[in-house]
């Protein structure tokens, strides 16, 4: 009897571990990252040649969060390389989430909590990654690097402007690594020489909540950057990484154009002057990072845009080219970071056809689908 009893036993324990580790991430990441179509978009023959000959790139997805092979094509949420393929896509900015309060909203939150930790364990990170986000941030590196090894030379993380150019030359999707936020430096300089070396190149300041380099736009404080954030951003530059100020406040935003001519990136966001959501910062700031040769990434997602359609995407485009000019305007999806839209990496052959049926001429669609991202990190990743 007690020998029955324990394997019983035994047997629950195997079925509650295989679901917390095996069926609980991915049931999560189906519930968050979801595809929901509104208003859907016919492709029409004319679109879908222009499409064909475009080279799409993004400024931000969240797919090393998750459990799942990006090489694979999946059944959730929005990215992997079959479906990057599938888009056009030649290049894909990597953010690494390493922190995220519970109850998150774009109002106000505090670094008090972590909902990161527990998907970390439940997707078995290794254990140092537990408590430290910058084991956090060079595990994803990892993740995409062993990506980029089994992938017969179809995914290339690139780290210089050569690298860049040689994966576009060879038809592989390029992948650039960078951070969702600077939480992983932990407070210490030196960290930023660790996430140079496992392979960063772009830096995003804040996230949802302030930090040691300053506030967050959906922080508390509202203040602008730390002594420790000047230091970190200007030896970040000095290394050659590109600043992303998605997420950052604008008093952060205001600090980090008075301490660098250094082109910057707004990787994932919307426009206030067409979306007048508290995820957006001013038209003002924007054209001022447009001024010094910024790239401002449109995202995908009803709080960015203010609708969850493909039509709204395109409108964001639209008003962002009159306001900043058309070589400034990008994609920044913000694909797998925990959002519904309503298209999936496959699927951007719809916004080309609404940016066409809104007006664009070909030269500015092909600008803002990619060529602009592209040009940038050619002119901006270090050269070698």
């Amino acid at each position: 009897m007690l020998k029955w009893i324990g394997g019983l036993l035994a047997i629950v324990v195997i079925g509650a571990a295989a679901f917390f580790f095996f069926v609980l991430p991915a049931k999560f990441e189906a519930s968050l990252n979801r595809v929901v179509p509104v208003e859907p978009v016919t492709v029409t023959p004319e679109a879908e040649a222009l499409h064909k000959t475009l080279r799409v790139a993004d400024l931000h997805a969240d797919t090393l969060l998750w459990a799942r092979d990006p090489l694979k094509r999946a059944n959730r949420g929005h990215v992997d390389l079959p479906r990057l393929e599938e888009g056009g896509h030649r290049l894909q900015v990597f953010s690494a989430v390493t922190k995220t309060p519970k109850n998150l909203n774009f109002e106000r939150n505090t670094g008090d909590s972590d909902q990161i930790t527990l998907l970390a364990i439940a997707e078995r990170w290794p254990v140092k990654s537990w408590g430290s986000l910058a084991e956090r941030a060079l595990y994803q590196a990892r993740r995409l690097d062993k990506a980029a090894a089994h992938s017969n030379g179809a995914l290339k993380v690139v780290h210089s402007r050569a690298e860049l150019a040689e994966a576009l030359d060879s038809g592989a999707v390029a992948g650039i690594l960078a951070t969702e936020g600077a939480h992983p430096l932990e407070g210490e300089l030196a960290n930023l020489d660790r996430l140079y070396d496992a392979g960063y190149r772009m830096m995003g300041l804040q996230h949802f909540f302030d930090n040691e380099l300053g506030g967050s736009l959906h922080g508390v404080s509202g203040e602008g950057l730390t002594e420790f954030g000047r230091e970190a951003v200007k030896a970040a530059i000095a290394r050659g990484m590109i600043i992303d100020l998605a997420h950052s406040s604008e008093a952060v935003d205001r600090d980090v154009l008075a301490l660098t001519d250094a082109p910057i990136i707004v990787s994932h966001t919307g426009v206030r002057g067409q979306c007048d959501s508290r995820r957006n910062i001013s038209d003002e700031l924007m054209q001022q990072i447009a001024a010094r040769g910024g790239v401002i990434g449109i995202g995908f997602w009803e709080g960015a845009v203010c609708k969850g359609s493909v039509g709204a995407i395109a409108d964001a485009i639209v008003y962002a080219v009159n306001l900043l000019g058309a070589e400034h305007v990008g994609l920044g999806s913000d694909f797998d970071g925990a959002v519904t839209a309503p298209i999936d990496t496959a699927q951007v052959a719809e916004l080309t056809q609404a940016l066409m049926d809104r007006g664009l001429d070909e030269g500015t669609i092909r600008l803002v689908m990619g060529e602009n991202e592209i040009r940038f990190f050619l002119e901006n990743l270090p050269e070698n």
